[in-house]
């Protein structure tokens, strides 16, 4: 019987990415409040969001393999999040020019009563960019869902000079560790498809 995949994110780069390795799965987003606790680190905040997603729908739906994700870009220990105009995302995305910050994307996976997760901490350099290359990349409308104003993956590549880490982290969903957490809870992951067992 095929194991029935839900990803708790409506995130398009998600949803590509589990597509891209061939997991077959249904979007459905958890509705959690994603609110700071008090003296709450960044990547330990990924984390408990991650985990609370995907408790969230395992719970209602037991039998289902919920896979879920949240990702926090984080500079001088300032929390990046998605901006909310176009001039936050300048703003943003001049205080990355030229200089090095985090991206920290924390990955759960739930089945039945069993959450396992897990972060991954990447090291993103970004080129110095001018004004004028600032406003340009606003001006696509790429930087207004992105933790930290930019997508990896699109014209925002042209603004990375390098990474230290997992790439697809960068892009909202570490595939490694994602494998990794799919064991823990009891499927093993296959071009394929998953199949239960380890």
């Amino acid at each position: 019987m095929p194991i029935r995949v839900i990803l708790a994110s409506q995130s398009p780069r998600r949803r590509e990415l589990l597509h891209q390795i061939g997991i077959a799965h249904e979007v459905r987003p958890a509705d959690i409040d994603e609110s700071y606790l008090p003296h709450e680190a960044p990547a330990s905040h990924a984390e408990r969001l991650a985990r609370e997603k995907v408790t969230a729908l395992s719970t209602a739906d037991p039998r289902a393999v919920v896979i879920g994700a949240d990702t926090i870009v984080v500079i001088d220990g300032a929390v990046l999040g998605k901006p909310g105009s176009a001039a936050d995302a300048a703003r943003m995305l001049t205080t990355l020019s030229g200089r090095t910050h985090w991206v920290y994307t924390a990955v759960a996976v739930a089945r039945g009563d069993l959450v396992v997760s897990g972060v991954e901490g990447v090291e993103v350099t970004f080129r110095a960019l001018t004004p004028r290359q600032v406003d340009a990349y606003v001006a696509t409308g790429e930087p207004m869902d992105k933790a930290g104003a930019y997508g990896i993956q699109g014209f925002g590549a042209t603004l990375v000079e390098r990474i230290h880490g997992d790439y697809f982290a960068v892009m909202g969903l570490a595939l490694g560790r994602l494998v990794d957490l799919l064991r823990e809870v009891g499927v093993t992951y296959q071009p394929d498809g998953l199949r239960d067992g380890t």
